[in-house]
This record gives structure tokens, sequence and C-alpha cells, in this order.
């Protein structure tokens, strides 16, 4: 079975979902978002669809199906069999499309794939891209800190339950909403709604309190796991529930001396033309 990562990328402001393949090592692109990325399609499903067509009758040609349909996240949030291609093939595809950015995109692929490469065999690469990101983003050092704490956090948490018989992906999420809906009180969608997100990452647009106790949580419920020798899915929901009550606990207590709300609707969105420069 393939082992995915899923990722977003940005070409000149344009969204391009996208799957890590661990064991063949190449990136698998929506060819969608790249067709939207080219063509300003106002449906690149359609143009996808119509281009597909046009390649089959043409006889011979292999690129159409090479194009593998893998899950990916839909607009609606739900993960949707979508069209991909790795970065061989999309230069062939790119070749049919007619489009002023096709030699800015061909550098732009050759790039965010060679960064994955780099990556892998320098994992500091990967985190000290991830700290230009935000500083560009405007983020404070001690914020990129917590954020990079975090982190580290929750990877401990996942290495816990993926060495304990939950099930990534699903199970994964299941587990961090009672751990988020616990020690915050507002389930992990109803968190991104207060703060006018839909397909950001919420904690790249936490505060610094937010991320101090869905760090806290996340260090409770694996320490607690631990102790209790949790193994699947429903014996990790009494130390989720535990873990994000120890932080709940935390939270009210501050608030309280402080008069301030640690859940607010505040992020760190930028405007397009902004998000169009860092992401150039």
């Amino acid at each position: 079975m393939m082992k995915k990562n899923n990722k977003i990328a940005i070409f000149e402001g344009q969204k391009i979902r996208r799957i890590w393949d661990k064991k063949q090592e190449k990136w698998y692109f929506s060819v969608s978002d790249v067709i939207a990325a080219l063509t300003n399609s106002v449906d690149p499903v359609a143009y996808w669809r119509k281009l597909k067509e046009r390649l089959l009758k043409e006889g011979g040609n292999e690129t159409v199906t090479k194009c593998h349909g893998l899950k990916m996240k839909a607009p609606d949030g739900k993960m949707r069999l979508t069209d991909t291609a790795d970065t061989r093939v999309l230069l062939r595809l790119i070749q049919s499309i007619p489009s002023p950015g096709a030699e800015p995109f061909k550098l732009w692929l050759a790039r965010v794939g060679y960064e994955r490469i780099e990556e892998i065999n320098n994992p500091e690469k990967a985190l000290n891209r991830s700290r230009d990101y935000w500083q560009k983003m405007g983020r404070s050092q001690k914020w990129i800190q917590q954020r990079m704490m975090g982190q580290e956090t929750r990877n401990k948490l996942t290495d816990y339950w993926k060495d304990h018989r939950v099930k990534e992906q699903s199970e994964y999420a299941i587990l961090t909403n009672i751990i988020h809906q616990e020690w915050s009180e507002v389930t992990i969608k109803q968190h991104k709604q207060l703060k006018s997100l839909k397909t950001e990452n919420l904690r790249d647009h936490m505060s610094e309190a937010e991320l101090i106790f869905t760090a806290l949580a996340e260090l409770s419920t694996r320490q607690i796991a631990e102790s209790e020798k949790a193994e699947g899915l429903e014996e990790n929901k009494p130390p989720a529930q535990k873990g994000g009550r120890i932080a709940k606990n935390a939270r009210k207590e501050l608030e309280i001396k402080t008069g301030k709300k640690v859940v607010t609707s505040e992020n760190y969105k930028l405007p397009k033309n902004e998000k169009k420069r860092i992401g150039s």
C-alpha cells in the first residue's frame, strides 16, 4: 500500500494539492489543480475531462493512462478520488495545455520536487524552510518556536498511536478531535469556523496560547496512554479525554486570572496579493 503525506503547494497564489509516495519517493499532483493554475478555467475538472478525451482520440497517448486516481481533500473538506500525476507525466500534459505560465510552472515543478528529496536526506532543511515561511508570514520568533515545539509533541503522540494499533488518518482524526474538543470546548471544525478558515491548517493560525494548550493536551494524552498501555482506537479514547481535560483545567484557570479567552477568532490570514507574493 502506498504510504502518503498530503500537502499543499503554492504556485503564483494557486493551491496545488499533492501527495508524497514514500515507496517511490516522488510527488503526485492534482491534475485539475495544475490546470486551474495554468488556464484560470472556471471549471478545471471539465477542462481536464475534455483534454483527456482529446488525448485519447489522438491514439497511442500513454499520458492519460499514467494518471492515478488518489484520494485528496476537496474544498468541502471531504476526501475525494482525484486524478493525479507525477512530475514526468505532468510535464507531458503541460505540452498539451496552451498557457503563458507553462515555463514558469515547469521550473516551479522541478523546484518543489527537489525540495522534498532534500528534506528526506536532511530533515533540518524542512525545518528551516518552515521557519522561513512563517517568518515571511509575519510570525514572531516566540510563536515559531512554540509552533515547532508543538509539532514535536504532536509527532511523539502520533508515533505512539502508530505503534499501538491506531490506524492513520481516520482514527488519528477521531482522537485528535476528542483531545481538541476536551481542552478547548469546541470541535476542530468549530474552531476553524471561528477563525474563518476553510482548507488552511488550524495550527498555523493559532495564537501562542492556543498552541501551548494544544501541546499540553497532546503531551498529557501520550503520557496517560503510555501509563495505561492503551492499544487501538477505543482504548486510546479515554486517555485523549483525560489529556484534554488536564489542558482544559489549566486553560480555565488562566482565563480566570487574566480575564481573557484563550480560544479566539484571531488568525494570520493575508490578503490575496500578499499570498501570491509569498507563494511565488
